[in-house]
């Protein structure tokens, strides 16, 4: 039986800043049991009036761009500009053993090593696209711990993007040049999702060729129409080994904030935001009776060999053991 602190304790040691208790309490809604789960709602619950305050920011790309090498070079930067950053690395966990890399804490050694900066690797499980499934909870109990900036790492495959777009208030895409024709391998949606690109890496014998991606991608952009919100996607360049191009990400980022705060869709993607959490809770919530029913379970193993072999179709199945979890 793992013991568990009380529901005071946990909100008293997040709200203090207190780093060991800010990881235990993300263990808490991270874990699958029943009664950690009503534990975990009742303390999110408290720490809601003490959250909401940060500026939360996805950052994404595809593998090999330099995803926790700049989150590191950026959280530094935030940390000398007197922000407390939190960072929520989502780790790709094996299909077929479960386990999951969670090497960000290594990969970004200076930066865990700030008493200001707090870095949670958490294995994505089945969620798809590599998505904690408690992200947003997460990301609300480091809010109520004190952090300004929240920045959420994905994977970079899949859906994650899209996952990780509906939870943030800004969705920063990382690019590399001179890999041949700069609009291969990136998906046209990804794009219309990003508020900002950075041409990353971009340093020494690759500049050249990141200054000829900027162009291509800001050409690129301008096909498109803007988004609800009315902003038009910014395209930089930066380095992480040399620091250039950051101080930018940063004013883009904060002139983004600004203009979004006095158009009142900042608060109003937010308040999207927290329906879609909802309706989310309640497919996650109700999955887990359905899998979890006793019958269901029984003609679940049973009848998985005949949808297999062809024999019954998976809508017909689907509909059957629906029924039965409902009668």
């Amino acid at each position: 039986m793992i013991k568990r602190k009380s529901l005071e304790e946990y909100k008293r040691g997040v709200l203090d800043g207190n780093r060991v208790v800010l990881s235990q309490a993300i263990t808490l809604v991270e874990s699958n049991l029943e009664s950690d789960s009503e534990l975990a709602g009742k303390l999110v619950q408290e720490l809601l009036p003490h959250s909401g305050k940060s500026i939360r920011i996805g950052i994404t790309g595809v593998p090999g761009v330099g995803k926790s090498t700049f989150i590191e070079a950026f959280g530094s930067l935030l940390l000398e500009k007197g922000k407390k950053v939190a960072v929520l690395a989502v780790d790709p966990s094996s299909q077929k053993t479960k386990g999951s890399i969670l090497g960000d804490k290594t990969r970004m050694e200076k930066l865990a090593l700030d008493k200001r900066a707090f870095i949670r690797p958490s294995p994505s499980g089945s969620t798809l696209g590599g998505v904690s499934a408690k992200t947003r909870e997460a990301m609300l109990i480091c809010e109520a711990a004190g952090f300004d900036v929240i920045l959420v790492e994905t994977v970079g495959v899949g859906q994650s993007e899209v996952a990780v777009k509906g939870m943030v208030d800004f969705f920063l895409l990382l690019m590399l040049a001179g890999a041949g024709d700069e609009l291969q391998g990136i998906k046209k949606g990804i794009m219309e999702m990003a508020d900002t690109l950075l041409i990353h890496k971009a340093d020494g014998d690759n500049l050249p060729a990141a200054k000829r991606a900027k162009s291509t991608y800001s050409n690129a952009l301008h096909l498109f129409p803007l988004g609800e919100n009315s902003w038009a996607p910014k395209v930089l360049v930066g380095s992480s080994q040399t620091g250039d191009g950051l101080s930018e990400v940063w004013e883009a980022i904060q002139v983004f904030q600004d203009q979004m705060i006095r158009s009142g869709w900042f608060e109003k993607n937010r308040a999207d935001q927290r329906l879609t959490w909802l309706h989310e809770s309640v497919h996650a919530i109700l999955g887990k009776l359905f899998y979890t029913h006793p019958e269901v379970k029984i003609m679940l193993q049973k009848g998985e060999i005949e949808v297999q072999k062809g024999i019954k179709s998976p809508m017909t199945f689907a509909r059957e053991l629906t029924k039965l979890f409902f009668s």
